[in-house]
């Protein structure tokens, strides 16, 4: 459909571009990719050329520290089918220094977003509605001074998205800004101990 008509276009050209949400496909699912590896220099880009080989755009992109020393742990989502989230999940883990690569719905994981919307305090203070929206949506207001506000937001992505959406209708918002998806799987085992289990009953 016409992103002119639809008013949803990211750069005005749907047809040149290709990441206007009008444009995915039905069959494209948000995928969340969770890649473990070692931590060396270098393995994020290696990582993130996979994914612009194959022309498929990261949403949103997650490194940390995992619990086992030594290993970091990459948490990636993006929108694609799944023979594609397939072949990203094999390629990835044929990189040298990776350990694991696995991909999920959002059915197979615990999901955690995090934000922060820095609001105008005079109409904070002005417009009851803004704190009631603050209160409906669960957040909480962290930091006041006479100029501005810092509200906190922790959730699903929708959840954080719609807080968002209700405050700047108001024109309060100043800034806003959301962390990448942090997600652990609902499986009873961990994928990543019994691969370095094995790994180490192999080295014996």
């Amino acid at each position: 459909m016409d992103c002119e008509l639809k008013k949803g276009g990211q750069c005005g050209d749907c047809d040149q571009c290709g990441r206007c949400d009008l444009q995915k496909q039905a069959d494209e699912t948000l995928y969340t990719m969770i890649i473990y590896s070692e931590n060396f220099a270098g393995i994020l880009n290696q990582v993130t050329a996979v994914f612009t080989r194959r022309q498929v755009n990261i949403e949103s992109l997650n490194v940390c520290a995992s619990s086992t020393p030594g290993v970091h742990k990459y948490t990636i989502t993006c929108y694609c089918t799944e023979e594609m989230a397939k072949m990203l999940t094999k390629q990835i883990e044929k990189k040298i220094d990776v350990l694991q690569a696995h991909y999920f719905t959002d059915s197979e994981i615990f999901i955690l977003e995090a934000c922060l919307i820095k609001v105008n305090t005079p109409i904070l203070l002005e417009n009851k509605d803004v704190s009631r929206i603050v209160r409906k949506h669960g957040a909480r207001i962290v930091e006041v001074n006479p100029t501005y506000s810092i509200i906190e937001k922790k959730g699903m992505t929708e959840d954080i998205i719609s807080l968002f959406q209700e405050l700047n209708k108001l024109g309060v918002v100043l800034q806003f800004v959301r962390s990448g998806r942090i997600a652990v799987t609902k499986s009873t085992e961990e994928r990543l101990d019994k691969y370095l289990e094995e790994m180490e009953r192999l080295r014996k």
